[in-house]
């Protein structure tokens, strides 16, 4: 192969790759998460970066204690983040393929969810906290 033809081929190369990433960061740029409390009182949105840009609450949502929302609230939003955590590491994934640079990116995401458990009733009598 002569040198002009591998330069033309090289440079087809460096532009697909180009168009690739442009496409894969406008992707992850669009890329967002919602998520609905169990019950439905709470829905959120966050977007690429995790953070919070929509908040709904049903009028149900008046009927819990404040620290009971707030808790709902945040519940939902690290839901919504496991969600858009989920979508950045498949358009990576996509992108990338697996190695390396792919595993640095999945390092910074948000961990997953961990499921909370409602304390029992009987659990209280069994275990009480004793607070002042």
């Amino acid at each position: 192969m002569d040198p002009e033809q591998w330069l033309a081929q090289y440079d087809k190369r460096l532009t697909e790759i180009a168009k690739r990433a442009k496409e894969a960061g406008e992707r992850v740029r669009e890329a967002g998460g919602t998520a609905s409390s169990p019950r439905g009182e709470v829905e959120v949105r966050v977007g690429a970066s995790g953070v919070l840009e929509d908040l709904t609450l049903t009028p149900d949502a008046r009927t819990l204690e404040s620290q009971d929302l707030a808790r709902l609230i945040l519940d939902t939003t690290r839901k919504a983040r496991q969600a858009v955590s989920a979508r950045i590491a498949g358009i990576s994934t996509a992108y990338l393929g697996e190695g390396p640079a792919l595993d640095v990116i999945k390092q910074h995401l948000p961990a997953p969810v961990a499921a909370r458990t409602e304390p029992d009733d009987d659990d209280y009598f069994a275990n009480p906290e004793i607070t002042r």
